[in-house]
């Protein structure tokens, strides 16, 4: 499949007749067209960070830090994207981050995204905070390889179900995600006081999940002395808004407190704090899959990721959403990756805006990056079409810099292609 020289010339011809690129190529233009779509809420929840937002700008300057050479006379005209993770041949380095709550910004949310990556045949790591079950999801991915992402729970039993679900849909990987035991402090959405999941997004994964039905079952049937808010307008459109949102109906949510019930369920037993590395070899009890740790951000941790039986780990700081004042990612994986000595996977996100951005993780020993906030953006604006736009354009230029560059392969890429002066 070609991306680069091919996108471009269909970008310009169609530019003579007066059509422009229905979502803007550059991320900035894309998140401000976005802004201008979603509600203050979604957009909060999407590009909000922790505190004063300095791991997210981190993110971005760190790789500026990182400088290509820019080599003449080298220009090649086929350029192989593939990759190998996990024993797994994927056609791109690229896939995409799970994100929760997406039906927040787009009604078809995940299954847009399953249908997106099937096309365009892109790995996709299902979210355990999802707006569309698993199950869905992989009716719509086809043969597309898929990933699940698991908060471990309060409820091992729940997490052995989450694990054999995903097993049973056709993942090749379980994603732990380390860093959100609880969750950060986030001053966009608390100056909203909005959380999707109080709403009833993002629970798709839950609501069809039979352990967790048994556990509302029986939370049910005890007497529930929890505190009761103030009965405002607010208050009764919120809880109508939960109903509706909730599966089972809007009446019949009302009138057995089932959808309120499940959200106080989910918010009691969905993060567990005291996980600690010995629960790494619990799951892999649990499961054959490979095993693969988010959140990685120091050469101790990578080491001790791979000591307690993990296959691969993602460096990442959740995109600058958990931490306040926390290092660059993209310079937490240029440490570990010179330190681990090639004890297994390493992927990385956080804050990847272009295909540049791409070009330089690959460099510094990631063997594929994943995408998240750019293509969620796309979705907002016009659904499964803009999740591809979005993912196309970071193909496109991928593709295009590297001919430019005298790239032949991705797997060619490493710390040579940087200039000599890299502060």
């Amino acid at each position: 499949m070609k991306y680069g020289v091919p996108a471009q010339k269909f970008i310009y011809s169609r530019g003579m007749a007066g059509k422009i690129p229905r979502l803007p190529i550059d991320f900035e233009s894309l998140q401000s067209k976005a802004r201008k779509v979603m509600k203050p809420e979604a957009y909060a929840y999407v590009a909000g960070g922790a505190g004063r937002g300095t791991t997210m700008v981190a993110n971005q300057e760190a790789f500026e830090t990182y400088q290509l050479k820019a080599s003449m006379m080298k220009a090649v005209q086929e350029v192989d994207l593939r990759v190998n993770v996990l024993g797994a041949e994927f056609i791109t380095p690229l896939l995409t981050a799970p994100i929760g709550a997406l039906d927040l910004v787009h009604p078809q949310g995940d299954k847009a995204v399953a249908r997106a990556c099937n096309h365009l045949n892109i790995p996709m790591v299902f979210s355990c905070r999802a707006s569309h079950s698993m199950e869905v999801c992989s009716e719509e991915l086809g043969h597309t390889p898929r990933w699940f992402q698991l908060y471990w729970s309060k409820s091992d039993e729940l997490v052995e179900s989450f694990v054999s679900r995903a097993q049973r849909t056709g993942c090749s990987a379980i994603v732990v995600t380390l860093d959100t035991t609880s969750l950060g402090w986030r001053p966009r959405d608390l100056n909203q006081g909005y959380l999707p999941f109080l709403r009833g997004m993002g629970l798709a994964q839950y609501s069809s999940d039979p352990v967790f039905e048994n556990i509302l079952r029986q939370r049910m049937l005890k007497k529930n002395n929890d505190p009761k808010p103030s009965v405002t307008f607010k208050t009764l459109s919120n809880v109508f808004g939960l109903c509706r949102n909730y599966p089972g109906g809007l009446w019949n949510n009302l009138r057995s407190g089932r959808a309120l019930a499940a959200v106080k369920t989910f918010i009691d037993i969905y993060m567990r704090p005291e996980l600690r590395w010995t629960d790494v070899q619990r799951l892999r009890k649990m499961t054959t899959l490979p095993i693969v740790l988010k959140g990685i951000q120091t050469v101790d941790d990578a080491n001790k990721a791979f000591d307690f039986g993990a296959d691969g780990i993602v460096v990442s700081n959740h995109g600058g959403r958990q931490i306040d004042g926390g290092t660059g990612a993209l310079k937490c994986l240029d440490v570990i990756t010179q330190n681990i000595e090639g004890r297994g996977t390493v992927l990385f996100d956080s804050g990847i805006r272009g295909g540049a951005d791409v070009i330089k993780a690959l460099a510094l020993g990631a063997d594929a990056v994943l995408i998240g906030r750019p293509w969620v953006y796309g979705l907002a604006l016009d659904g499964q079409r803009g999740v591809e736009a979005v993912l196309g354009y970071f193909l496109a230029e991928l593709e295009l810099q590297l001919s430019l560059m005298g790239v032949k392969s991705v797997q060619e890429l490493d710390r040579s292609i940087f200039s000599d002066r890299v502060e």
